[in-house]
């Protein structure tokens, strides 16, 4: 790098720092409004598709706020065809099961009845310690009392316990296919 180059790397035009600013604010209260349209959905746990959105999300706002060639227009329209498509997609995983199925993560049954289920550990890429941390997190003191451990399409670990004489209610576990699991 020579000096020409640093000079020009580090200069700072006014002018187009001001239109960035503005840029920035104008394109985040249009984001605000179309996440407060599209309701709290865009701000739960995120699957796949959700990080996919929040990347182009930011790939967005990033060209919005930094490239003049790029107008808030521009910009606010494909944040709202995300969104519109976010919408589509969580619409389609409700109301179609073969899309859900096809487009989702299932979740995984990690542990049943106080036994860890290692094909299925091994599947998530979650290593024991990890598994055993969650329990701990859960306050889980005997592996007896755990009915079921869950890792869920969003990446989340649910554990599902209680005393050792209590059964799990089969409704919990009716998105898992249980009868494949070996336990």
């Amino acid at each position: 790098m020579n000096i020409s180059n640093i000079k020009e790397w580090l200069y700072l035009d006014l002018t187009a720092s001001a239109i960035i600013v503005i840029s920035v604010v104008i394109i985040f209260l249009v984001l605000i409004l179309i996440t407060r349209v599209a309701g709290l959905r865009t701000f739960s746990k995120m699957t796949s598709f959700d990080f996919a959105t929040t990347i182009a999300i930011g790939s967005i706002l990033a060209s919005v706020s930094l490239d003049p060639k790029t107008s808030i227009g521009n910009g606010a329209v494909a944040l709202v065809a995300i969104v519109l498509f976010q919408v589509v997609f969580a619409l389609l995983q409700r109301y179609a099961g073969w899309f859900r199925k096809t487009a989702t993560n299932a979740p995984i049954l990690l542990m049943k009845n106080g036994k860890i289920i290692e094909e299925n550990l091994a599947k998530t890429n979650l290593h024991r310690s990890e598994l055993i941390a969650k329990l701990r997190e859960a306050n889980v003191l005997k592996f007896e009392e755990v009915k079921a451990v869950v890792f869920e399409s969003t990446g989340d670990v649910s554990v599902l316990h209680g005393k050792v004489d209590e059964t799990l209610e089969p409704r919990l576990l009716d998105f898992l296919d249980v009868k494949k699991e070996k336990v």
